[in-house]
């Protein structure tokens, strides 16, 4: 009997599971990530594993939700934008701007029209300069030509010079979307090529530590739509795996739980991820999944996903007051159960007037070569003192100002993380977690409760009391949680005018009916989610969803094992690959099929359709074998957009043609 072993890389946990032929978990590792390493948290979560059924391993399926984190945070890989064919408007309207600043966008001449026709000769002299000269201050680019989808030859091109003059990989806005709006597909072609590097490290750690086991099994990840591909194409086009974590919690969720209509809430670390699944199928999204303020252009589980996770930073927002994510930090009680040292320092800063700079201890997270090549020599100099050991960011303040400013800007690209105070240490204090450090939890909250009443006048705790600001703490995170499932309610519901403000509102309501301080009762009667239960899964959900099912008056069901969710769920999808071909009527009696090597126009719907169906079938059964699947079958589905026209009848303007190529992925007995 074989075994299949799944794995999953998270922002603070690595977990590791081993299913058998019945879908059965028959062992489980759950260890720290280790950014700086991925390898290394990997191998500890396989050390933990049996050896005799590792060696029976058939199939290996990977997920990370690190893609996912760095979108919702604003943190990635350096960048080159190439935008062909694009106008100041459509460049503001890309919020590329935002995301990676002006200096990194590139706007060249080039493009096409809506039918595929070329409006300007892409101007590669200009774009062999621009390729040449970022070329070693970047680990990717990224191309979007003005209706590239309706003919991808601008980007194609592209491609080819970039792969030619530096080698590095390239992510194209025509692979990622088959729809229109060139300002989104910019973005989401941004978004992935920011994160390929990532993609890249963790299937080659991977792949390394499998080599080292003698596991010769196939290797598989896992998509953003929860389906496989190999992880040779993931590496070729490591974009497609974008939300591949949070997609595994959803199929893992399903399994666990057992049930086909539920709310699939996944809590991390640093995000929670939440999923509506109606009749044992997740909603997709072709349209693009909210991740964090972005809604980029890729095919995957209709999710919504928040900054908000056990190692959020808690702070203090002007306008709001207590603030709540979407910055990750470590948490204190984390730090310190690896520095035991470090409880000097905060038995120090305990008898400090509070700042900014309390609970603040800086160190590495992960290493980007081509970040690194953008280091000053103070920066350089900060890198080097990291390597001892985590810096207090008060001493450095007060000793040595370049060495503060050199860490903030370490940490703002991406390459280390700050310390600070946590939900994850407020369920310490409280006695709900024990994982780390309790007492280094308990100093973290006095010292953050002190700096919150003293700096910003908040909160009315009593003098060196740990408990009445975790507890505070703990409600905020219950009530940023119900409310946030109410707001991912209506995002499945496509209500998106003032979502936020709407969900405050409902939550309110609901909130009010279960409070225990006496409230006028409401005219309204409100319940979340009254048919569907809400499976909690992650490694924080244990601790806060029992108290959010009891807020909402909703039924929460955290099954057996949901702490690896995402793992499990790594081993429950087939290999599916899409291919969209849009075939249109550009004018009566002529109809355009949109080919990967341009327009091919044809005098009857049916010839067009024929050859539509042709292209997208043998594309999709293609891309299918060659993602790793053991067998394949073709489906088909036309979109089909006609009107009823009073004089001509039923007048033909555009379809959308889809093959669908699925099967199960290949197992190799080892």
């Amino acid at each position: 009997m074989g075994y299949r072993l799944g794995i999953d890389t998270g922002g603070t946990f690595t977990d590791a599971v081993l299913l058998d032929e019945a879908d059965q978990v028959v062992a489980m590792a759950k260890r720290l990530t280790t950014r700086l390493d991925l390898q290394q948290g990997i191998a500890d979560a396989l050390r933990a594993l049996p050896a005799d059924l590792l060696s029976r391993v058939d199939l290996v399926s990977l997920s990370s939700t690190l893609t996912t984190n760095s979108a919702v945070e604003g943190k990635g890989a350096p960048i080159c934008v190439l935008l062909i064919g694009y106008d100041e408007r459509q460049v503001k309207a890309t919020g590329l701007v935002s995301l990676l600043g002006a200096n990194s966008l590139i706007m060249l001449g080039g493009g096409h029209d809506a039918e595929g026709r070329e409006l300007a000769p892409l101007d590669e002299q200009a774009l062999r300069r621009t390729i040449l000269a970022w070329r070693e201050r970047v680990s990717a680019f990224a191309v979007s030509a003005s209706f590239s989808v309706r003919n991808p030859a601008h980007e194609q091109r592209t491609a080819e010079l970039v792969h030619e003059l530096t080698g590095k990989p390239v992510t194209c806005g025509h692979e990622l979307a088959a729809s229109l709006g060139a300002p989104r597909r910019a973005m989401t072609a941004a978004l992935n090529a920011r994160m390929i590097a990532y993609v890249a490290r963790l299937i080659e750690a991977v792949q390394g530590l499998l080599h080292r086991h003698r596991i010769l099994a196939p290797l598989m990840i896992v998509k953003g739509d929860g389906s496989l591909i190999s992880a040779d194409s993931a590496i070729l086009q490591p974009i497609t795996t974008v939300l591949s974590g949070p997609a595994a919690s959803v199929n893992g969720a399903m399994m666990l739980s057992g049930r086909r209509n539920l709310i699939v809430a996944d809590m991390g670390g640093t995000t929670t991820d939440i999923a509506v699944v109606r009749d044992g199928l997740p909603t997709l999204s072709f349209d693009g999944a909210r991740v964090g303020d972005w809604r980029p252009m890729v095919e995957a589980i209709k999710l919504y996903s928040i900054g908000l996770g056990g190692d959020s930073e808690v702070t203090f927002a002007p306008g709001r007051g207590l603030a709540i994510g979407p910055r990750r930090v470590l948490p204190m009680s984390l730090l310190v159960s690896q520095h035991p040292e470090l409880h000097e320092a905060l038995l120090r800063q305990l008898n400090l007037p509070p700042g900014s700079n309390h609970n603040r201890f800086a160190m590495r997270l992960q290493h980007d070569e081509a970040l690194m090549g953008q280091l000053s020599v103070d920066e350089h100099e900060a890198w080097a003192q990291l390597g001892d050991g985590p810096v207090e960011m008060l001493s450095a303040v007060e000793e040595k100002r370049w060495l503060a400013r050199a860490l903030t800007s370490l940490e703002r690209r991406g390459l280390v993380i700050f310390s600070g105070f946590t939900p994850t240490d407020a369920a310490h204090v409280l006695g709900i977690s024990r994982h780390w450090d309790v007492e280094a939890a308990r100093l973290a909250a006095i010292i953050w409760a002190k700096r919150m009443r003293r700096q910003y006048g908040l909160g009315r705790w009593p003098e060196g009391d740990a408990e009445a600001p975790s507890r505070e703490i703990y409600g905020r995170v219950v009530e940023a949680i119900s409310t946030k499932l109410i707001e991912a309610g209506l995002h499945d519901a496509d209500v998106d005018s003032q979502q936020g403000r709407l969900a405050a509102s409902l939550a309110a309501l609901i909130l009010r009916g279960k409070s225990r301080v006496a409230v006028a009762p409401s005219v309204f009667t409100l319940k979340f989610a009254p048919t569907s239960p809400v499976v909690a899964v992650g490694g924080p959900a244990a601790s806060y969803y029992p108290a959010v099912g009891e807020a909402l008056g909703a039924e929460v069901v955290l099954p057996s094992h949901g702490e690896v969710a995402n793992a499990v769920g790594t081993l429950l999808g087939q290999v599916v690959q899409r291919v969209h071909v849009s075939v249109l009527q550009p004018v009566q009696g002529r109809f355009r099929v949109f080919l990967p090597n341009g327009p091919c126009d044809h005098v009857t719907l049916e010839a067009a359709y024929a050859m539509a169906r042709q292209t997208a079938a043998e594309r999709a059964e293609a891309l299918a074998w060659q993602a790793g699947a053991a067998e394949v079958e073709v489906r088909f589905e036309i979109e089909e957009n006609r009107v009823d026209n009073d004089i001509d009848g039923e007048v033909f303007f555009e379809a959308r043609v889809t093959a669908l190529a699925i099967g199960p992925p290949r197992r190799t007995r080892t």
